[in-house]
């Protein structure tokens, strides 16, 4: 049977209630921030201290959750930088490089052989993790420096990571309480308690009630938070949703049939014997302000195919002052407006 989307649960007490095992870790991120940041700050200065008078040959981003720390320093790091998802470092890595391991709950495996292959080989060290885990464990060492984590929310930890990379200028400005406030102007702007016509992540789920989303992003960075945020939409609907590049996209777009504007929706509609309708692609545009040409002409094409195919285009933007704030305000109003479409579905919550 199809999932009946009910826009009156988006306003429902009992409701939001029900949800609220989702939706509270979501009002609480940019409390997460702050308290990671608190939490490393005399461990950052310690890596800063260690870092500064010798600048790396490289930086190797090493365990599973690398591709976020890859998303952040590829297009601005000064110096050779890889990611390394896998477990082990590459071959060349030696004393002269410094690896960045993020690893938030502490017990992957990958991050943590990562981790002590970087210690055999005298590399400098520097890995963001609870200070009791399987990673901990395997990282004590001369040139180590564990920032201890507590939270095990991956963009809490990875900010950390990241302020002390831009310490160091070997990646961009990075401010904790930037993020954080990023965070907090989303919690408030998509409150549980804020008005479905004024709640731009309830709007979102609406618009999205019989639509198979196609979420991009055009810089790298929204790029990952498309991938992220078309993730929870999957969670959290048990739907279709899909991210990639404009050129997976656009053909996407392109198959869905031209909308007829004189075509009767109640034409035999719950027949008994038909086919469900099959639903439409809708386009979500994550924006973060980059102007970049590129950018600007995939996002032309990709607005134009669907203007033309009669497809649904939705946008939401960030004004954050740095990369990693637009990064996570745009990755908290995505998995907001995710969270309302499974509430909206009568879903339990994942």
């Amino acid at each position: 049977m199809a999932d009946w989307f009910d826009e009156s649960l988006l306003d429902d007490e009992e409701a939001l209630a029900r949800a609220d095992v989702v939706l509270r870790p979501l009002a609480e991120a940019g409390a997460r921030v702050r308290h990671e940041a608190a939490e490393v700050r005399e461990a950052i200065g310690a890596a800063v201290t260690a870092t500064k008078d010798s600048p790396p040959r490289a930086v190797i981003a090493g365990g599973p959750d690398s591709r976020l720390l890859r998303a952040v320093l590829e297009p601005s790091c000064p110096v050779p930088f890889v990611a390394w998802p896998h477990p082990g470092l590459p071959g060349w890595a030696g004393a002269l490089d410094l690896v960045i391991v993020l690893a938030p709950d502490g017990s992957d495996t990958g991050a943590a052989s990562a981790v002590a292959e970087a210690v055999r080989r005298g590399c400098q060290v520097v890995v963001a993790c609870p200070p009791r885990s399987l990673v901990a464990e395997h990282a004590p060492g001369r040139h180590t420096t564990v920032l201890p984590a507590t939270s095990g929310d991956q963009l809490a930890v990875a900010v950390v990571l990241l302020e002390f990379l831009s310490e160091v200028t070997l990646g961009p400005h990075t401010d904790a309480e930037e993020v954080a406030k990023a965070l907090d102007e989303v919690a408030v702007a998509c409150s549980p308690f804020r008005d479905l016509s004024v709640n731009p992540a309830k709007l979102l789920a609406m618009s999205l009630a019989d639509a198979t989303p196609l979420v991009w992003g055009g810089s790298v960075l929204a790029a990952r938070a498309a991938r992220r945020v078309s993730e929870s939409m999957r969670r959290s609907s048990g739907r279709t949703a899909l991210a990639g590049d404009a050129e997976h996209l656009l053909p996407v777009i392109a198959s869905a049939a031209v909308h007829d504007v004189f075509e009767d929706p109640f034409s035999d509609a719950g027949a008994a014997g038909s086919e469900p309708a099959e639903p439409r692609p809708a386009l979500v545009v994550l924006d973060d302000g980059a102007d970049d040409p590129t950018v600007r002409e995939q996002r032309g094409r990709l607005v134009a195919e669907a203007e033309a195919r009669r497809v649904r285009v939705e946008s939401l933007s960030s004004t954050a002052p740095s990369e990693v704030a637009c990064y996570a305000s745009l990755l908290g109003q995505g998995r907001y407006a995710a969270a309302y479409l499974g509430i909206a579905l009568d879903r339990s919550p994942q």
